[in-house]
C-alpha cells in the first residue's frame, strides 16, 4: 500500500534539490558574468587638457558616387582637403576627427553618433588612431584595439572596406608623452591586429619618415607634407573602390 506521507516527503526533497540546483546555477552564472566585464565597462576616460571633435561633410554629395570616410585625428584632418581634391568626381569624402584615443570608452559612442547623424552607407573607411591618449599605456592600447576594430565593424557594417593608416612620426621636441618609440610601438600593435583581419595598411609613418623636414610643429606637417599624405591616402582609397567594383 502506498504511503502518502512518504511520497509527500520525497516530493518535498525533490523540490528542495531542484531549488538548490537552480540557486547554484544562478550563483555560478553571476560569478562568471562578474569576471567577464566588457572592456568598455572597465575602461576609464583620461581626458586631455583640450578635447575636441571635428566633422566635415560634402556640401552637395553626389548620390551616384560612393561615400568615403576619413576617421582619425588632426593629422587626418590636415590631409583631408587633399583627399577630397584627389577624389573629386570619384567619391563623396567625409571626415570625423577627434582627440579621443583607443581605450577611451567615449570613442565608440562618438563614432556611432556621427554615423547615425550622417545616415549614409560608407563604401570605404580610412581610419587612424594613435597620436592622442599618451596617458594610456601601450598595454592598454593593445588591450583596447581589438574592440576598436569590432566597434568599426558594428557601426559601419561588414560591407565597408577598412584601411588602416599608421601613426606618423613626431619631432624630438614633441611634448605630452608623444615620442617616436611610442609611436612605433603603437604602430606595431595595430599592424599585427589589422593584418590578422585582412585590413589594408596605408603606411603614413614610412612615408613621412622620409620627410621629417616638412614638420610645421612637433606633430603636424606643413601643407606640402599634408598634400603628400593626402595623395597617398587617396591612392589607397581609390584602389579599394576599384577592387569593390571589380568584384561586382
Amino acid at each position: 500500500m502506498v504511503n502518502r506521507e512518504q511520497i509527500s516527503n520525497e516530493n518535498a526533497q525533490n523540490r528542495g534539490r531542484r531549488v538548490m540546483r537552480s540557486f547554484i546555477c544562478v550563483a555560478l552564472l553571476s560569478a562568471l558574468l562578474s569576471t567577464a566585464v566588457p572592456l568598455h565597462a572597465q575602461a576609464v576616460s583620461i581626458p586631455e587638457e583640450i578635447e575636441w571633435t571635428w566633422e566635415v561633410r560634402p556640401p552637395h554629395p553626389d548620390p551616384t558616387l560612393p561615400n568615403v570616410l576619413l576617421l582619425g585625428d588632426s593629422i587626418t584632418r590636415n590631409y583631408f582637403p587633399q583627399v577630397t581634391k584627389d577624389l573629386a568626381g570619384v567619391a563623396n569624402v567625409y571626415l570625423m576627427a577627434a582627440s579621443t584615443c583607443v581605450g577611451d570608452p567615449r570613442l565608440p559612442s562618438q563614432i556611432a553618433e556621427f554615423a547615425a547623424m550622417e545616415h549614409v552607407q560608407f563604401r570605404v573607411v580610412h581610419f587612424n588612431n594613435g597620436m592622442h591618449g599618451w596617458d594610456y599605456s601601450e598595454a592598454q592600447y593593445q588591450q583596447a584595439f581589438p574592440d576598436y576594430l569590432l566597434d568599426l565593424r558594428r557601426t559601419f557594417g561588414t560591407s565597408a572596406t577598412l584601411i588602416w593608416a599608421t601613426t606618423t612620426p613626431v619631432r624630438a621636441d614633441a611634448t605630452g608623452g608623444a615620442t617616436n618609440p611610442r609611436v612605433v610601438a603603437r604602430n606595431v600593435i595595430a599592424d599585427d591586429l589589422v593584418r590578422a583581419q585582412g585590413i589594408a595598411i596605408d603606411d603614413q609613418h614610412q612615408l613621412m619618415m622620409q620627410h621629417q623636414d616638412l614638420h610645421e610643429d612637433p606633430v603636424h606637417f606643413n601643407p606640402t607634407g599634408a598634400a603628400m599624405q593626402g595623395d597617398q591616402a587617396a591612392k589607397y582609397i581609390r584602389t579599394a573602390l576599384d577592387n569593390r567594383r571589380g568584384r561586382k
